[in-house]
């Protein structure tokens, strides 16, 4: 009998920006804590990914204590320090796909220090509490809420299914293209695909949607260059309705403490 054991807990603090692994996370009701809790948008308040700037994946970050610290890969400029419960009182509508939603402006100091590192005129925004941005109504099953992740609280990948694609390409690929929330061993590849309820520790999850996936996939985090992989090779056996598919998107029932190392349960398979 496959085990399936997760490897990795990663939460983007910053939207589109890398990742920061852990080894043990809150679940709230908004997913893992501070996890796409802040976005950077432009002077039309919409928001910024690697998908037009692969620059962003140059800003490195960490949390230390109360404060979300960022600095650059290759520019020396002063880091940027941010407390994760700032005081900010400006509000501004920010558009992120079709939805609009309340967030606060961090602060000027903010906006100028990443204008500076991106090279582009750019604010930082937070989801405060009072905000609560709907998962897609087609999919929810209990009015769930997410940050500013593109429309679901966490995305799961095997690392079977990335073994497959690596065996297929010339150049190996780190699981970091994928921005997954929650990585597991065991099983086959996209044995993910199959399975529609999963408990991991004591928290149950729902698998509602494939991930589609974009360009973002073929910037390489280290040095934001971009590349035709992995997209021309999944297109050739993961493209369904001319959409690529590559993870699974969930929901979930119930808060608590997920741990690398919990075991996941296959409570309903599709």
């Amino acid at each position: 009998m496959n085990k399936y054991i997760l490897t990795e807990i990663n939460i983007y603090p910053i939207k589109s920006l890398s990742r920061i692994s852990l080894q043990t996370s809150d679940i709230t009701d908004r997913g893992l804590k501070h996890d796409r809790r802040w976005m950077i948008i432009n002077e039309e308040e919409k928001f910024i990914t690697q998908r037009t700037h692969p620059q962003l994946a140059l800003i490195k970050k960490k949390i230390n204590g109360n404060k979300l610290i960022l600095g650059h890969k290759t520019k020396e400029i002063a880091p940027l320090v941010i407390p994760i419960h700032h005081e900010s009182v400006e509000t501004v509508l920010v558009s992120i796909w079709q939805d609009l939603v309340e967030a606060r402006i961090v602060g000027k100091y903010a906006d100028e220090w990443l204008s500076d590192a991106l090279g582009i005129k750019c604010r930082l925004a937070y989801m405060h509490d009072e905000t609560q941005r709907p998962v897609d109504r087609a999919f929810a099953a209990d009015n769930e809420i997410v940050n500013f992740a593109d429309a679901y609280p966490f995305l799961i990948i095997g690392q079977s299914s990335l073994d497959d694609l690596n065996s297929r390409l010339k150049e190996k690929l780190p699981m970091n293209r994928f921005r997954p929330n929650f990585v597991f061993s065991g099983g086959d590849s996209f044995s993910e695909d199959k399975w529609k309820k999963i408990r991991i520790g004591e928290i149950v999850f729902n698998l509602v949607k494939p991930c589609s996936r974009c360009v973002t996939t073929t910037v390489n985090q280290d040095t934001a260059e971009k590349k035709e992989e992995p997209l021309k090779t999944l297109s050739t056996y993961r493209r369904v309705n001319n959409k690529i598919y590559f993870g699974q998107n969930l929901l979930h029932d119930g808060n608590g403490i997920l741990k690398v190392g919990d075991e996941i349960e296959i409570l309903e398979q599709k």
